[in-house]
């Protein structure tokens, strides 16, 4: 071993791991950027986070099937024109990214679940989810896309979401916006308050 090898040990002498519960699985990302390094499975958090959630039926009877490529848009009211038009143009950064492929319904409703309450718990306002098209036939609903709009919708921390730009996914992912958590509320306060 080289000298440098040696101090390199002994400066990583008592260094422990991180345990995965501590590790922040959420990056910002420069506007319309998308994290590529963000995957699926750091989306799923424990079960305490997803029980609360509103998802009780993932029967065909309740979803509005949408078809691969139509453009899905949701937004509540008291959201602005000019925020919705900024999310629904992908101007606003992403913050984290969930990437739901090759996933069944059961997973996916899981997975939302989890990323929607773990972005809410980092402060995060802008996600995009990509859920796929369904291409495989133009003519046949795209079952995922159709259950990620009405999950969504049932969330009440979710205040819009719209198909992306074409760059970042197009009609096979959302932009989704959430509602400002306290802490944002607060510091948005102090920043305004502050110019007065």
């Amino acid at each position: 071993m080289s000298d440098d090898d040696n101090l390199f040990q002994q400066q990583l002498d008592g260094v422990q791991p991180l345990k995965k519960s501590d590790r922040a699985l959420l990056k910002k990302t420069p506007v319309g950027a998308v994290d590529k390094s963000y995957s699926r499975e750091a989306a799923v958090t424990s079960k305490t986070l997803t029980d609360d959630l509103p998802f009780t039926t993932v029967s065909d009877d309740y979803v509005e099937m949408v078809k691969p490529l139509d453009v899905l848009s949701f937004k509540r009211s008291g959201i602005q024109d000019g925020v919705f038009r900024k999310l629904r143009l992908g101007k606003y950064r992403i913050d984290g990214r969930l990437d739901l492929h090759r996933k069944t319904i059961l997973e996916a409703r899981s997975e939302v679940a989890g990323f929607i309450a773990e972005a809410m718990q980092y402060d995060f306002r802008t996600l995009i989810i990509l859920h796929g098209k369904g291409e495989r036939n133009i003519e046949q609903p795209a079952k995922l896309k159709s259950y990620v709009a009405k999950w969504l919708k049932e969330i009440p921390e979710v205040m819009a979401y719209h198909s992306a730009q074409k760059q970042h996914g197009g009609t096979g992912a959302l932009y989704v916006l959430l509602k400002k958590s306290e802490k944002l509320k607060e510091q948005n306060r102090e920043q305004h308050g502050s110019r007065a």
